[in-house]
């Protein structure tokens, strides 16, 4: 029965139909072929259940949170203060924006919301500055990614609500791999600067004019954004808060410092700014409630005992294993949106590598790693577009350039999948 669920599940999305929907018609599979399953009413119930949990709610306000700090203007302030360091250096101003990616990923928590945020400001920076803007599009859809490794990170969020796996663990566990990634994407990025060539009068008279400021003043506009991350992670580790509270805090943050500090906007503009959270969160609420319907019928139908026998039949060691569920997640991540992948397949193969004595947080570090590489490769990768949006190039062309930037992606991604310490040392 496993088999038939699977399968109308699949082929519902070739037929483009929604992945909601198609967990539902797969979820009504067993009752329309006459097998063991759930009743109507029961997946109804079961599908409430879902989405009627506390720390559900840590999704959105994480969310809201990001937007209200990406309507603030906070990633120019960021980029400021890193190029600051760095922006003299070969490569520097292009590190400066990976930099500044990988930070703004402890702010929104969303590969798209960093994209666009960072990517709105430095792209035109970057073309002014003489980089190719095809080449600049291609790397901040890339670093983009970085915005759900880094905590707090929703995918993070959700791959605990799936599991059971503690929230904080896994905030703690993505620290080192988020870092390990921006160093080698930082790498290609100087490597790709020395071999092209810059135009060293330009960045040279940009950076007297950023340094100009002082770091003094650099420091004191963007350490109210720099304090972000340090106040809801701090209050997490501490044990003073929850995540879901955390998350509460970051929207109160958010607003105190876009409307109080840098007064970005106006309290007439908040509802907007809803407006927006709602919308990206709204499809993902269908999809987390029908999960859990669907992840119950397949548990009825022994899918996770099948997954586990299968697997420990089929492979010798944890490397093979790892490697296969590695390269599965890279080629679902071209047609799958992050968060679905997560909810569906994280119950499934965390009791198989779990038999194998793979830690499930290391696991969950490297589902999100694999997965959010998916966001910059083609055809759906929702970072080429939000790149090429705003850089008016089209995607593919975006998904083109990226992919050096993809593959110093990768190398770290393996390391980080053979080498448990970089998700398990802070734990």
């Amino acid at each position: 029965m496993a088999f038939w669920i699977f399968l109308v599940f699949l082929v519902s999305l070739v037929f483009a139909v929604p992945i909601a929907m198609s967990m539902v018609f797969g979820a009504l599979t067993p009752l329309v072929l006459g097998g063991t399953g759930s009743s109507i009413q029961q997946l109804i119930a079961n599908s409430f259940s879902g989405s009627d949990t506390t720390p559900i709610l840590a999704v959105p306000l994480f969310i809201l949170g990001g937007v209200l700090m990406a309507e603030g203007g906070i990633s120019k302030r960021l980029f400021n203060f890193f190029a600051y360091f760095v922006g003299n250096l070969p490569g520097g101003l292009p590190c400066a924006v990976i930099l500044t990616c990988l930070f703004y990923g402890a702010i929104s928590g969303s590969g798209p919301a960093t994209t666009a945020a960072v990517g709105a400001m430095t792209i035109p920076f970057l073309v002014e500055m003489g980089y190719d803007k095809t080449w600049s599009s291609g790397m901040i859809a890339t670093a983009g990614g970085l915005g759900v490794i880094i905590p707090p990170s929703i995918p993070f969020v959700l791959y605990s609500l799936a599991t059971g796996v503690s929230t904080g663990a896994l905030f703690l566990a993505g620290i080192l791999p988020g870092i390990l990634i921006g160093v080698f994407m930082m790498a290609y990025a100087v490597y790709y600067s020395i071999k092209k060539g810059e135009d060293k009068e330009k960045i040279s008279r940009k950076m007297k004019e950023i340094r100009g400021a002082g770091l003094f003043k650099l420091f004191r506009e963007s350490f109210w954004a720099l304090l972000s991350p340090v106040i809801v992670l701090g209050g997490i580790y501490s044990g003073k808060v929850t995540p879901t509270e955390a998350a509460v805090i970051s929207v109160f943050y958010s607003l105190f410092v876009s409307l109080i500090i840098y007064k970005s906007f106006t309290f007439k503009e908040i509802i907007p700014f809803l407006g927006k959270a709602v919308k990206t969160y709204a499809p993902l609420t269908f999809v987390l409630a029908f999960a859990t319907a669907f992840g119950r019928v397949l548990a009825l139908a022994k899918a996770p005992a099948l997954i586990e026998n299968f697997i420990l039949s089929n492979f010798t060691s944890t490397l093979s294993v790892l490697t296969g569920i590695v390269v599965i997640f890279l080629i679902l991540g071209m047609v799958m949106d992050t968060g679905p992948a997560i909810v569906i397949l994280a119950p499934i193969l965390l009791p198989a590598v779990q038999s194998l004595g793979v830690d499930p947080v290391h696991f969950g570090v490297i589902m999100v790693c694999c997965l959010s590489i998916g966001l910059a490769t083609p055809p759906f990768g929702l970072d080429l577009f939000v790149a090429g949006t705003i850089s008016d190039v089209a995607p593919m062309s975006v998904a083109k350039k990226a992919v050096p930037f993809i593959l110093s992606f990768a190398v770290a991604l393996f390391l980080i999948t053979y080498v448990p310490w970089f998700s398990l040392a802070f734990l």
